[in-house]
């Protein structure tokens, strides 16, 4: 076996699922090709939302939802009596806690798509109040970087944080970009669009590299490259989803 399947930096396509709801995603983790979590993140996909479709008013419970908007509008509405319309590198962040119900549509008779990460809560944070936070695209620092323009979505200077000490960058890659991960932290690069490679081996949109033990990956760009870099300090607990509710 190579260092670098060691490291995990194989790309891997994303799964297609249906949702009940008539709404389509990509799948990072976990699938059949995948089929992990990553602590402390639970699940993350890329959804695709139709103007006659959406996820009614439905419960959750137990870990913080990232939702980052990439085309169009999402209309949110929750138990706790807030609605907000996201739109283009607009976030949201949601902690369930001990429980909430919202629903999500797509904005003014149009589809939409975006990005959703779930978030376990550690098991002394499972019965927090529920919360609710937003920030617009305008709101998020964006800086040049050596081979790279980075916008943080959460972290060092994002009005959006978490219980889990995370980051989450928007990277559009020009030539070449190192993704250095904070020391223990388990993560993700996941391709929004173009194409490249990731230490050598091809990525393009839709692909995930889950990082386990990587301090590091080498990230190229052909004519273009979106992708997001995510990591996350471990809980190391046990995740446990079920279908809307992680215990």
């Amino acid at each position: 076996m190579s260092e670098k399947e060691q490291v995990s930096t194989r790309p891997i396509s994303g799964e297609i699922v249906r949702h009940g709801t008539g709404v389509r995603s990509n799948r990072a983790f976990p699938t059949s090709a995948y089929p992990h979590n990553l602590d402390p993140f639970v699940l993350f996909e890329r959804f695709y939302i139709d103007p006659d479709q959406g996820f009614p008013m439905h419960p959750h419970r137990g870990f913080e939802i990232v939702s980052y908007m990439l085309d169009g509008g999402m209309v949110h509405e929750d138990s706790l009596g807030i609605s907000n319309t996201a739109t283009e590198n607009d976030v949201m962040r949601i902690t369930t806690g001990s429980g909430i119900r919202h629903s999500e549509f797509p904005a003014d008779g149009e589809a939409c798509s975006g990005l959703q990460l779930w978030v376990n809560l550690p098991r002394s944070q499972k019965d927090a109040d529920p919360d609710y936070v937003d920030a617009s695209a305008a709101e998020l620092p964006t800086e040049t970087r050596d081979g790279a323009t980075v916008t943080t979505v959460v972290g060092s200077g994002s009005p959006v944080d978490l219980r889990t000490p995370m980051e989450y960058l928007d990277v559009t890659v020009d030539e070449t970009w190192t993704w250095s991960l904070p020391d223990g932290w388990p993560g993700f690069l996941y391709g929004v669009a173009g194409s490249g490679t990731v230490d050598g081996y091809r990525f393009t949109e839709g692909d995930v590299v889950p990082v386990t033990t990587a301090s590091a990956l080498e990230v190229q760009s052909e004519a273009t490259l979106r992708a997001v870099a995510v990591a996350g300090r471990p809980h190391e607990e046990p995740i446990d989803q079920r279908g809307p509710f992680v215990l």
